[in-house]
């Protein structure tokens, strides 16, 4: 394993609140794309957004800050990070369909 693919880290972040009808997957797609990391994000049911990110921790660490800000228009009641190595099965970050709450 080299040494950059060793720094690289996996964060699964759950916002909830009015996170859904006001562009928030397209803000969380933006913001990984700009700090160049890759996974996916959804919708969970009615108030729920989830988002799986890899990259290094430091761009990681400013993906969570800006979803927990939210897009204008949004609301973020509660956040939920959870940490884990990075599997590198991702090549871009994708908008996926939604998953049933």
């Amino acid at each position: 394993m080299s040494s950059e693919a060793a720094r690289q880290q996996r964060l699964q972040l759950r916002v909830r609140g009015r996170v859904q009808g006001v562009g928030f997957r397209a803000y969380a797609q933006y913001v990984a794309e700009r700090f160049a990391l890759v996974g996916w994000v959804r919708n969970v049911g009615a108030s729920e957004v989830e988002a799986v990110a890899e990259g290094p921790r430091h761009a990681l660490d400013d993906f969570a800050a800006a979803l927990r800000r939210g897009p204008p228009g949004s609301r973020v009641d509660d956040a939920t990070l959870a940490w884990q190595a990075a599997s590198g099965e991702f090549r871009r970050f994708d908008v996926r369909p939604s998953a049933p709450g």
